[in-house]
This record gives C-alpha cells, sequence and structure tokens, in this order.
C-alpha cells in the first residue's frame, strides 16, 4: 500500500513512497506519488533543492538517487524523501509514527 509521509487528511502535499520504506533505495524501482490539492499535471518535482521537472506527472519512477519534495499549488512543498544507491541499508517503514509505536526496522542488502 501507499504511505503518506504526513499525517493523513493534513491540508498539505503528500510525497508518497512505493515500496513503502525509507530510506529508499533504487534497486527497490521506488515509485513516488505527489497528492495534494491543485491541478493534475500541475506538480513540480525537486531534486537535492533544486528545481528538477516543471508541470511534471503527479507519479514517476525514480532514475537516480537524491533528496526528493514535490510541489501542488494550493498546499505547498511536501517533506523532503531520500532515494539512495546504497549496498547495504536500514530502513523503517514509511508512515507516521508516534513516541511509543513499536517499529520494525530491517536491514538490507
Amino acid at each position: 500500500g501507499w504511505c503518506p509521509l504526513s499525517p493523513t487528511g493534513a491540508q498539505t502535499t503528500q510525497l508518497l513512497v512505493e515500496p513503502p520504506w525509507i530510506p529508499a533505495v533504487l534497486w527497490d524501482q521506488v515509485t513516488l506519488t505527489c497528492q495534494g490539492l491543485g491541478t493534475t499535471g500541475a506538480t513540480t518535482w525537486y531534486k537535492d533543492g533544486q528545481r528538477w521537472w516543471q508541470k511534471g506527472p503527479n507519479r514517476f519512477t525514480v532514475a537516480t538517487s537524491g533528496t526528493y519534495t514535490c510541489d501542488r499549488p494550493g498546499t505547498g512543498p511536501s517533506p523532503a524523501l531520500r532515494v539512495l544507491n546504497e549496498r547495504l541499508v536500514l530502513q523503517l517503514p514509511a508512515r507516521v509514527l508516534l513516541e511509543g509505536d513499536t517499529v520494525t526496522l530491517r536491514c538490507r542488502g
């Protein structure tokens, strides 16, 4: 399933990641989806803090590592998401975590 990186129902732009683990890794064939108010096809994508794709699609498969953010008119920028190109990575579920939650970590290589 899709996992938002900000609270469900919040009136903000959300960056969803599939598979739902962070940090994401290129060898998982990561798909990012930008959700927010505004016109479909009006998504602006940022990579490593620089505008990277203006009037881009709402969803795409990541081809290069970096830190991604999306922006939808009316709701502003999403939280950033790192996509790594590492051989070994410690991941946690891509969901909102609250103090006291039990979390399963996974080490993958």
